[in-house]
């Protein structure tokens, strides 16, 4: 059985690969994709995501805007590693026919939870602004939905836009630490102690040459491979959102364990950090399914071969 799932994005680069995964994967059914401020403006990320809803051709998902900035904070954008555009100045010429709906996402959430016949995932791969203001508005939302994958923070390594924190938790520290104390059956983190091993390289896109959307990801991923050998000495695409997906689809392709995770808020150098108890020093209950381990050619097969799809099947 299929699982539904709606996917919250802050659509960048690997947001879009995420998206292509979702859409043309078999065992989900993407009922509607949220945009989230986050890696771009919210009016960008929407722009964006309409726009690969376009290229795969499902234009009846439906894609809702939701949060322009965080809880609390002001906008922290990744330029440059995005792009200004957030996908690498790929689909530039592309004016979308598709539109985003006319409604919020916080309460689209709430709604689409409440009213879904079949049990509902959620899967975040940008800060989890949305997520939290429908958790205000709607104290009882974990009780409708199923699990929650989220992409965000690291427990065991440094992080990527501080030496502790990830990008989406340090944008929104007070709204990952909402959802993190909101009490949802199940919680999984998908965080950069398992994304920066899954790694899109030049064989794949090689894989990918001459299908539907090999030359995008070609374009889109170029300036992204630059600036990750500049800091890591290695030509790749970290696939931190599309894994994030992957372990909705599949959740064997990591190795996940209980615990108590908590996030910094208030601190002056590790706002955003996430506090991963490994030893119960604190006592508090596990709330966190913590991905700890990747097979990442498992998961980089997956990726390749639901999207490798025949040119001629995706020609107007």
């Amino acid at each position: 059985m299929t699982r539904n799932v709606l996917i919250d994005v802050d659509t960048g680069v690997d947001d879009a690969l995420g998206l292509l995964l979702a859409i043309h994967s078999k065992e989900v059914d993407v009922t509607a994709i949220t945009t989230v401020n986050g890696n771009v403006s919210l009016e960008t990320a929407t722009l964006n995501t309409c726009k690969i809803v376009e290229l795969t051709g499902e234009i009846n998902i439906p894609v809702v805007p939701g949060a322009n900035q965080p809880l609390k904070r002001a906008t922290h954008f990744e330029h440059r590693i995005h792009g200004t555009d957030g996908i690498g100045g790929a689909l530039s010429d592309m004016v979308p026919s598709k539109t985003p709906e006319d409604a919020y996402a916080p309460n689209y959430m709430i709604e689409l939870a409440k009213s879904s016949e079949k049990p509902l995932t959620f899967i975040m791969t940008g800060p989890l602004t949305n997520l939290a203001e429908a958790v205000q508005r709607c104290p009882e939302l974990p009780d409708y939905v199923e699990e929650v994958v989220f992409m965000g923070g690291v427990v065991s390594e440094m992080g990527n836009i501080t030496p502790v924190a990830e990008y989406n938790v340090f944008v929104d520290p007070e709204a990952a630490k909402m959802v993190l104390d909101a009490g949802f059956k199940k919680l999984t983190q998908v965080g950069l102690d398992v994304t920066r091993k899954a790694l899109l390289t030049e064989e794949h896109l090689k894989q990918l040459d001459g299908t539907k959307y090999g030359a995008y990801i070609r374009q889109s991923t170029s300036d992204y491979m630059k600036r990750y050998i500049e800091r890591n000495g290695v030509k790749a695409c970290a696939m931190h959102d599309p894994l994030a997906v992957a372990v909705a689809i599949q959740p064997n392709v990591v190795k996940k364990k209980h615990l108590y995770v908590d996030v910094e808020t208030t601190s002056r150098i590790c706002d955003g950090q996430t506090v991963c108890d490994f030893q119960n020093r604190l006592g508090q209950p596990p709330n966190v399914e913590v991905s700890l381990e990747v097979d990442a050619d498992a998961f980089l097969d997956l990726f390749v071969q639901t999207i490798r799809i025949p040119m001629e099947e995706g020609t107007a």
